[in-house]
């Protein structure tokens, strides 16, 4: 039997401790944090406390070097796709729960999933994230695996399809686990939401969502049942940012302890307004956009190895700042209402689980981080090759994933500009690639990446090592 290994007390007096740090000690972690090996709670609370500018820009430069060193310049895209809004949490801070009566619930039928996949597939989307809401009979396990089976079956033109599906599901047992599993899915992701038990237990009053211990241990429970990547998250916002993040890394290390695999992602979202839903709409615990970037950069100082999400809950400009701080996966013109993607013309925003801040195209997404240096990348090479759960982390942890992921980056992204860029993004796209094959491979990968490049210009498609 699994204990609840978030101690309340023990995370305040580690951050107690840290308090007023001394400007050599924090240079001293800020240099352990650049051998890749991780950071360990009391170094990862020193660093929260931090509030010198200067100290906190040399966060900042850590952070954006680790990630380089662990995945290169390549930021991996998806989309969420929400099938039901059904609920029968009450979580105090998202536009689903089940008294807001004034929502407009909907359960997507296959025909209109094919519908929304479509739409996504002639954006360039390879990756998706499906979700939906908690609820015995419309959201249930078998409706979702056969949402999840006809998401992969849609094909479209220029070889539209989607490769790879990540889920958001509701904590399910060990069974239950074993069972998704066998719809080929890849990462599976849970949010605590917030690792601290009197918010937690303030935040969903009524509903399954209640129980923190059953929710906590979920991820266990997913990798006794055969799912090799799990992701975990926290809602910023609902409780002191400096306690979230210490809560996160107590997870990520009890799950390598008792696992032998940490979380494959960590999202990092922060509250946004959403229907009716009246701690979205006043955050109990604000967190700002200076906190918010030195928060992802010491996750990924603390974590080295673990793929960090962000996601269009944010403003274009924060995200464009905040991707060279260790963010390495993006959704990129998201809904957030089943349906979104398809009907345009409802009144979505009345069945959305929140707003959003960047509502920027995919392309538009696309044209703006290619610009910026990042190769936007819709690879999906580990999953299907196995590279997934302990064999994934083997060769993270050292760096060496970004061999993969630099090349079938490449190749993802050149498929995308043949078949879905606009002029501009072409165009921009192919000075990227030129200049990484240039500067970035060295000559013996360079020439099988160039060999390849010429195949998938010659109309061969889903190329990857």
């Amino acid at each position: 039997m699994i204990k609840d290994f978030i101690d309340d007390n023990h995370i305040e007096s580690i951050l107690e401790q840290a308090k007023n740090p001394d400007a050599k000690h924090i240079r001293e972690i800020i240099n352990k944090a650049y051998e890749l090996k991780g950071l360990s709670p009391e170094d990862v609370a020193v660093l929260l406390q931090t509030e010198d500018n200067d100290l906190v820009g040399a966060i900042l430069q850590a952070a954006h070097q680790i990630k380089r060193d662990i995945y290169g310049n390549r930021l991996v895209l998806f989309a969420p796709l929400y099938v039901a809004n059904h609920c029968s949490n009450n979580c105090l801070y998202c536009g689903f729960r089940c008294d807001n009566k004034e929502l407009n619930r909907v359960a997507l039928t296959m025909d209109q999933i094919k519908k929304e996949v479509q739409v996504l597939e002639r954006e360039g989307h390879k990756r998706l994230l499906m979700l939906c809401g908690e609820h015995p009979e419309r959201s249930s396990l078998e409706y979702f695996m056969e949402a999840i089976e006809t998401a992969y079956s849609v094909k479209t033109e220029n070889g539209g399809e989607i490769r790879r599906i990540n889920v958001e599901i509701a904590p399910l047992d060990v069974e239950e686990y074993r069972k998704l599993k066998k719809t080929a899915i890849g990462t599976v992701v849970l949010f605590q939401e917030t690792y601290h038990h009197e918010t937690y237990k303030i935040m969903h009053p009524s509903g399954p969502k209640k129980d923190y211990s059953w929710r906590l241990k979920a991820m266990h429970r997913a990798q006794e049942g055969g799912v090799d990547d799990v992701g975990i998250g926290a809602l910023f916002g609902l409780y002191d940012y400096k306690f979230e993040v210490l809560g996160l890394l107590l997870h990520a290390l009890q799950l390598e302890k008792d696992c032998g695999v940490g979380p494959h992602t960590i999202s990092i979202p922060r509250l946004e307004p959403a229907f009716n839903a009246p701690a979205a709409i006043k955050p109990p615990h604000p967190v700002s956009d200076h906190d918010f970037k030195k928060l992802v950069a010491i996750i990924r100082m603390a974590v080295p190895y673990t793929g960090m999400i962000l996601t269009t809950r944010e403003t274009a400009a924060l995200r464009s700042e905040v991707f060279d701080y260790g963010v390495s996966q993006i959704s990129a013109g998201s809904r957030t209402n089943p349906g979104g993607y398809s009907d345009t013309t409802s009144d979505r925003f009345r069945a959305a689980q929140f707003n959003l801040g960047d509502t920027r195209t995919p392309d538009e997404v696309i044209l703006d981080i290619t610009e910026r240096g990042h190769i936007p990348s819709f690879c999906t090479a580990c999953y299907r090759l196995g590279r997934t759960g302990k064999d994934f982390m083997d060769l993270a942890k050292p760096g060496l994933i970004q061999k993969f992921c630099q090349s079938n980056a490449v190749f993802s992204f050149k498929e995308y500009l043949l078949d879905y860029a606009s002029p501009q993004t072409r165009k921009a796209g192919e000075e990227l690639i030129s200049k990484m094959l240039n500067e970035t491979f060295k000559t013996k990968r360079k020439k099988m990446i160039g060999d390849r490049l010429l195949q998938i210009a010659d109309g061969k498609r889903d190329v990857f090592i």
